[in-house]
């Protein structure tokens, strides 16, 4: 089994990278994909940190996913306000074991 990081004090920032924070977020929706502000919303639920600091981390979840590619866009939402975002097949066996690092996906 894979070793669990002790749980973080309410005000630590995690120590997980982005990839892991918004890979977590997306595996633990029923769809397996998530738009950009309910990956901000788990991340803030999930990692109180978040909450009270400037805005300056949504930028560094943008740019994760739009730079990696284990990260794809999966149709756009209902209401037309942005894309769901899924992990690419590639790397969706990893990521569920908890194994984050960077492959690049095949393609």
């Amino acid at each position: 089994p894979l070793a669990r990081s002790p749980p973080a004090e309410p005000g630590d920032k995690p120590a997980q990278s982005y990839i892991a924070l918004i890979s977590t977020a997306i595996l633990s929706s029923p769809e397996k994909k998530l738009l950009l502000s309910d990956i901000y919303q788990w991340i803030m639920d999930n990692y109180p940190y978040f909450k009270n600091k400037e805005k300056s981390w949504r930028n560094s979840v943008r740019h994760n996913l739009s730079l990696n590619e284990c990260f794809v866009k999966a149709g756009r939402s209902d209401n037309g306000k942005g894309h769901f975002w899924a992990i690419h097949p590639a790397n969706l066996e990893d990521f569920a074991k908890g194994d984050y690092h960077r492959r690049r996906a095949r393609r």
